[in-house]
């Protein structure tokens, strides 16, 4: 919570523990007016220090807020008249109802965390021969750079020796790793998983692609346009009207039909303003969106502020990313085909061979195969990267990997159409099988998509770093409306802006995503929701939903959680407006006191906090 929030509240607590010692204190002692008037005075300006404030730094940017105004004037009127504990306590109700307002505003602007996950924490600077670890940056253009697998890559900078396979997923949300060799430009934040590499910089570390991606994110934010709080929305056309009403009643009755009559048309005036005050409607609302918050939070979804359950509501376009997503982000064994050998003795055959590869698929074949390795059998390995692996297993020359290998070591094979990625094997010169491997769409992606689609009439978009052939097989099958791919983080940044350009006021952008490299869309997208259980620390920071337990159909519960919220919105609304119209209209007439009127938004405040207990338990 913000230093600023917290003083207010320990401030409010110090005030209400005032007032609570200043009504017991005139339950048991006779006191002269005077010193009521000095004690709750002093409880007064105590518990509404807070509104004070606001009203103060309303004015000095000229912007006045009337709704402070008015409950200021009228509690300051109680105590012109002689009602002090009714001054204090609706200032009290006030300055409860703001302070609740604040607190899931500050929920909903959170910082973003520091991306320090992907940063490189030292560069080895190869110079004269020799190797030296500095921080990187230190590195000036063209300086050469090693890098040894497991190592992140410093800065961006091109490959001048050496073969490699790059994990990408940092950047682009690619699951499978890319294969670079000389010439081949490498990017920071990624890393080094095979190869040990030398590299020439070609960007000094402040231009570098991981400090663009952090300051992306940064801007997405700064450009997301804060939903305006729909009772702020409200009260912008009711307290000045309800002010000015109030401002009639005090003086237009004694100089027109009860003429001289001052003193009670003031009174009056001052309760009407009092059952006017917009506190009662100002606590409903947050109220409501706080029970929508605890509900979403009991089935595993955390929502950072009641605005963007406002603005779930009203989404109409869903932009998912892909890769751990849409899909779980694991490569998993989908196919085996053998020639002239049982699917068994192939899986033992390739998984000894890919025994000593820590590359995703190697560790997709011995998931696959599930027993155990003996190593002793597997010798002469030679990997290649951008082919595949070879190694001699109980006498034989086995070869496994993509369809040039098999041309490189000259095994005829049956090149196989599929979708997913194809292992060849290849066991001297005759073709031994292959093997099809997919990352798996995610359990309900199908039936949450097409609830979106046919329920919600949303459009659906799918924006990923991940390969055509690879992307839009899982576009096709989950019936998306667009998809892009082979797109770095500002590359998606730009597609959705391009959505964000083409819709109305009435409309919402909602971003789905799990990546480093979708924190920029989550966080300048209208709603951005993370897949928080396996999401990266700075997707989740940036996005306004998160889902606790990567469970795509989550998504549904929040949008119905949503809708049903909005409905307790309105239904508070209603009676509110409802409640004081009928209450106005009594006190202008002289049935209702202050009392009454104090009464009044009790019972508003505890009729809006029980419809609220409607969505805390809402069950999707």
């Amino acid at each position: 919570m913000a230093k600023q929030l917290k003083r207010r509240c320990i401030i409010y607590g110090i005030g209400i523990f005032l007032y609570v010692c200043m009504i017991s204190a005139t339950m048991q002692y006779t006191l002269a007016d005077r010193q009521k008037f000095i004690m709750y005075l002093a409880a007064y300006m105590v518990t509404g220090f807070g509104t004070f404030e606001a009203l103060c730094d309303g004015a000095l940017k000229k912007k006045l807020p009337l709704d402070y105004l008015m409950i200021i004037l009228s509690t300051v009127g109680a105590f012109g008249v002689g009602r002090y504990m009714e001054g204090v306590f609706v200032m009290a109700l006030f300055e409860f109802g703001m302070i609740v307002e604040a607190v899931s505003t500050h929920r909903a602007k959170r910082s973003i965390a520091e991306m320090i996950d992907i940063r490189p924490e030292y560069a080895v600077l190869k110079s004269e021969g020799k190797e030296q670890q500095i921080p990187p940056s230190e590195l000036m253009l063209d300086d050469i750079i090693v890098i040894r697998p497991g190592e992140r890559i410093p800065v961006d900078a091109v490959i001048t020796f050496g073969k490699t396979t790059v994990d990408t997923k940092a950047l682009t949300g690619e699951a499978l790793p890319r294969t670079v060799g000389k010439e081949d430009k490498i990017y920071s934040g990624c890393i080094n998983l095979s190869g040990l590499i030398e590299a020439r910089v070609v960007r000094l570390y402040k231009d570098s692609t991981v400090l663009r991606v952090m300051e992306l994110v940064e801007e997405a934010q700064n450009n997301k346009a804060e939903s305006e709080a729909f009772i702020t929305k409200f009260t912008r056309i009711y307290t000045p009207v309800m002010f000015i009403c109030a401002l009639l009643v005090m003086f237009v009755p004694p100089v027109t039909f009860s003429f001289g009559n001052w003193d009670m048309w003031i009174y009056r005036g001052l309760i009407f303003m009092i059952v006017a005050c917009p506190c009662g409607l100002v606590l409903s609302v947050p109220v409501a969106f706080l029970g929508g918050i605890a509900s979403a939070a009991r089935h595993g979804i955390v929502v950072k502020g009641g605005n963007f359950l406002e603005d779930l509501a009203k989404a109409d376009t869903f932009v998912f990313d892909k890769t751990g997503t849409l899909t779980e982000g694991v490569f998993k064994v989908e196919e085996v085909r053998t020639m002239g050998m049982s699917r068994d003795e192939l899986l033992r055959m390739v998984a000894h061979v890919e025994c000593y590869s820590n590359h995703p698929i190697a560790q997709s074949l011995l998931e696959a195969y599930g027993g155990v390795i003996d190593e002793s059998k597997v010798y002469a390995m030679r990997e290649m990267p951008g082919f595949g692996i070879s190694a001699t297993y109980e006498g034989k020359r086995v070869h496994v990997g993509n369809y040039r290998m098999m041309e490189k070591k000259q095994v005829y094979v049956d090149r196989m159409e599929t979708e997913g990625t194809v292992i060849y094997v290849g066991v001297d010169k005759w073709y031994a099988g292959c093997i099809v491997i997919k990352d798996g769409i995610r359990e309900h992606a199908k039936d949450t998509l097409s609830y979106l689609k046919n329920k919600q009439r949303a459009v659906l978009v799918m924006l990923t770093g991940d390969a055509e052939d690879s992307a839009l097989p899982v576009a096709r099958e989950l019936d998306m409306d667009y998809a892009y791919t082979n797109l770095m983080p500002e590359d998606k940044l730009e597609q959705l802006e391009d959505f964000l350009f083409v819709q109305d006021d009435t409309e919402r952008l909602v971003c789905v995503g799990d990546g480093i490299n979708d924190a920029p869309v989550l966080a300048r997208a209208d709603v951005g929701i993370a897949m928080g259980n396996l999401g990266s620390a700075a997707a989740v920071e940036a996005a306004d939903i998160i889902l606790m337990e990567d469970e795509l159909f989550r998504i549904i519960d929040a949008i119905h959680i949503a809708k049903e919220t909005l409905h307790v919105v309105s239904q508070n609304i209603s009676f509110a407006l409802f409640v004081k119209i009928l209450v106005l209209i009594c006190t202008i007439v002289g049935y209702f006191g202050m009392w009454e009127a104090i009464l009044v938004e009790v019972i508003v405040m505890i009729v809006a906090i029980l419809n609220a207990t409607w969505v805390v338990k809402y069950a999707a």
